[in-house]
């Protein structure tokens, strides 16, 4: 038995490693970017290694569990027999966490872009706050997927989560004032100004030569004045 046990093992072991190799799976690997979420310290992982190893000693648990019931040690096969019920249940949780980062690094990788095709800073922030946020989210699911007891690791960061919007919220609302009085300011000068225009106050008279979100800036007898949108 356990000739045959060995024999069929390697037999098994090689014919997975020639479809892995037809499949060239190690190459997702590579659009994980691993070296770019953790670090080029992190270990290089190679899943064609992890996968004939992991099948290995599921077949050598497996004939372990065959030869208990052969000799009569039925606690031993029994609790084998719930360990190998177990893995699909860790196999898949990896499998999700795996999924998760992939799509938090594309999300950071999207939202990045964006902000450089707007010309707006704070991409790589948003990025990244984006991309921890689906990552923990992803580890959270993948716990549960596992069996573990996520309670308190959920309520935890549901306070953390609510504290940072509320203060986010308030910290945008109360800097964002003078900018969107700024932009109405700006939208009612261009709606009722045109450049060209003649304009006259106690303070300043010339030819707009162009109107943006923070002045108008005017022409007046051979120079430049430059007048505050709010004014």
């Amino acid at each position: 038995f356990l000739i045959f046990g060995w024999i069929f093992i390697k037999i098994t072991l090689y014919l997975v490693k020639k479809i892995l190799a037809f499949t060239k799976v190690d190459s997702l690997i590579a659009k994980l970017n691993f070296h770019e979420i953790f670090g080029n310290s992190i270990i290089k992982i190679q899943p064609t290694k992890i996968i004939l190893t992991a099948i290995k000693w599921i077949l050598i648990l497996v004939f372990i569990i065959i030869a208990s019931e052969l000799l009569g040690l039925k606690m031993i096969s029994e609790q084998l027999g719930n360990l190998i019920a177990y893995l699909p249940k860790l196999i898949s949780s990896l499998v999700i966490f795996g999924i998760g980062i992939y799509l938090a690094n594309i999300a950071r990788k999207a939202i990045s872009s964006m902000f450089s095709s707007l010309e707006l800073t704070g991409g790589n922030l948003a990025g990244n706050l984006i991309f921890y946020v689906i990552a923990i989210v992803s580890s959270i699911t993948a716990l549960n997927q596992a069996n573990v007891e996520t309670d308190l690791i959920t309520n935890n960061l549901s306070i953390i989560f609510a504290s940072i919007l509320l203060a986010f919220t308030i910290a945008f609302g109360l800097g964002s004032t003078d900018v969107i009085k700024r932009l109405l300011f700006s939208y009612y000068s261009r709606k009722n100004l045109q450049v060209g225009d003649k304009i006259r106050s106690d303070n300043f008279e010339g030819v707009i030569e162009s109107i943006n979100n923070i002045s108008v800036v005017l022409s007046s007898e051979n120079k430049t004045v430059i007048v505050p949108i709010k004014e």
